[in-house]
């Protein structure tokens, strides 16, 4: 036998909520074009702020890059004046090293 309406109750949830959201026409609202315009600009300043900060940290990669390289060719040219030296006072009587062998020494077993 069917329960009277009284007797059975509807659960209510948050969909059943009456609202005006929906109802409003968007064809244009000023007050949204204006905030969007703020928004829009607000993010072109962060961008411009994270370009340069970008910029100068790409000047001082390539300022250390060339650092780098006047160091490695100071240092190469030290070695080749010392190189250069040390093959002067060479004679053919000097001691000279065995030859390696082509085996190794040792294995590692596991």
């Amino acid at each position: 036998m069917p329960l009277p309406k009284r007797a059975v109750r509807k659960i209510r949830g948050l969909q059943d909520i009456r609202t005006h959201s929906g109802r409003v026409d968007e064809t244009y609202l000023p007050h949204k074009a204006h905030l969007k315009i703020a928004c829009l600009e607000m993010e072109k300043a962060r961008r411009g702020k994270e370009r340069e900060s970008a910029r100068c940290r790409i000047e001082n990669i390539d300022a250390r890059c060339h650092q780098i390289a006047g160091e490695k060719a100071a240092l190469l040219r030290e070695l080749s004046e010392q190189n250069s030296a040390d093959f002067e006072g060479v004679s053919d009587n000097a001691p000279k090293l065995a030859p390696r062998r082509k085996e190794p020494g040792f294995k590692l077993r596991y």
